[in-house]
């Protein structure tokens, strides 16, 4: 069998197990053969066109980031197509190998200007040179105004299921994924038509009690954003929706595993709720990502970012984060405690899933894409590849 490269003496996490000395053998962009070195074919390594030793390194599924609105200067709702690229570049170099393209609370015009912008840049002919942008994610406008969090509460409005219906005859399978408020007038046959179009509802941004998110999840809600974070917490007479979300196995849960947006002992708590399978690793990263402590925008509101820390400079909300699938990966293990196996389900493996791409892509299997990240024992990114091609972080030669 025509191999192309050959990633070798790897700790290898697949869905089963992790092979402690293992081989990945790809092929035209897939996963041909996974396995201990001892079983590797003496042939195939010789007439493999690269072999890549990685030295005892991880080889994990590349990170599938559901909720990204930005990094290295850039933000989706700059809908351009140098912002789009800046953006997967930079989170591609933090081992995101598929992203989904997240906006704040807007009008309905600068959503529109959105998804237009990402519908070019997936159609684009010549391909996406980074991170796979695999559709859009509309966090808003269909949100509580008692939780606006970080949206801009001057576009916040109630479901209008119209908006959906002419962008989902406009731009078929790009969004992906959107978020609202499950108790707001009309919010239950919005999630019906969410589903009807293969879309997944979300609730967050929620003043939600228990009850109505309950009776969401058997309307189609499938999914919390950010949990915990702007969202009516648990109480022992009146679990809310925090309590909703942990106690519905219809619901698979974000969070934000930064140790700024959620306690430690709290994320932990969801995860033993959730189990492996049902919590999503997230970064709700914004421009500032990838930069220093300054000022930003995020949604025409003005941002201050200090010690890493990115808040809203009226109100002191919590705006975004500036972090990274890498380091949200190196938080669970470290700190919450939990194996690198489920930490890389967390951050590959559901998120895949919940998008419907498990087929493809999410987890370390023959036959599927080869989204790899090589990192090392201290959760270094050392190699990136999308569809088996190592991706390249140097600036481009000067002509």
């Amino acid at each position: 069998m025509r191999i192309n490269s050959i990633i070798t003496n790897a700790k290898v996490v697949t869905p089963h197990r992790t092979i402690e000395r293992g081989f990945i053998a790809l092929r035209d962009g897939r996963i041909r053969l996974v396995g201990p070195m001892e079983t590797i074919s003496q042939l195939d390594l010789a007439a493999a066109m690269e072999r890549i030793d990685v030295k005892g390194s991880w080889a994990l599924p590349g990170f599938v980031d559901v909720h990204v609105h930005g990094g290295f200067g850039h933000d989706f709702m700059d809908a351009s197509q140098a912002a789009i690229e800046g953006i997967t570049r930079f989170h591609a170099s933090c081992g995101t190998t598929t992203m989904l393209a997240t906006t704040v609370t807007g009008s309905k015009e600068a959503l529109a200007d959105v998804l237009q912008a990402s519908d070019a840049f997936i159609r684009n002919g010549n391909g996406m040179p980074y991170a796979r942008l695999a559709g859009v994610h509309l966090e808003g406008p269909f949100i509580s105004p008692k939780w606006p969090g970080a949206q801009n509460p001057s576009y916040i409005v109630p479901p209008q299921p119209d908006w959906i219906r002419e962008w989902t005859a406009k731009y078929p399978g790009l969004i992906k994924l959107m978020t609202l408020a499950p108790e707001t007038e009309g919010a239950l046959e919005t999630i019906r038509l969410l589903s009807e179009q293969g879309i997944v509802p979300a609730c967050g941004h929620t003043d939600s009690t228990y009850a109505q998110i309950v009776s969401a999840a058997a309307h189609g809600l499938r999914h919390a954003v950010h949990t915990f974070n702007a969202m009516k917490g648990l109480h022992h007479r009146e679990p809310g929706v925090v309590g909703a979300v942990m106690t519905e196995d219809r619901i698979t849960a974000e969070v934000i595993a930064d140790g700024h947006h959620v306690h430690p002992a709290c994320i932990g708590l969801l995860a033993k709720a959730k189990g492996p399978d049902g919590l999503v690793l997230v970064t709700d990263a914004i421009s500032a990502a990838g930069l220093g402590d300054g000022d930003y925008q995020l949604g025409g509101l003005g941002v201050i970012v200090k010690d890493g820390v990115a808040r809203l400079k009226e109100g002191d909300s919590l705006a975004g984060s500036t972090l990274t699938m890498i380091e949200a990966l190196r938080f669970m293990v470290q700190t919450v405690g939990v194996s690198m196996e489920t930490a890389s389900r967390m951050a590959s493996g559901n998120p895949a899933r919940q998008l419907g791409m498990e087929i493809e892509t999410g987890s370390i299997e023959t036959g599927k894409l080869g989204d790899l990240v090589i990192v090392s024992p201290d959760f270094k990114v050392e190699r990136v590849m999308v569809a088996g091609r190592t991706l390249s972080f140097e600036p481009p030669a000067a002509e």
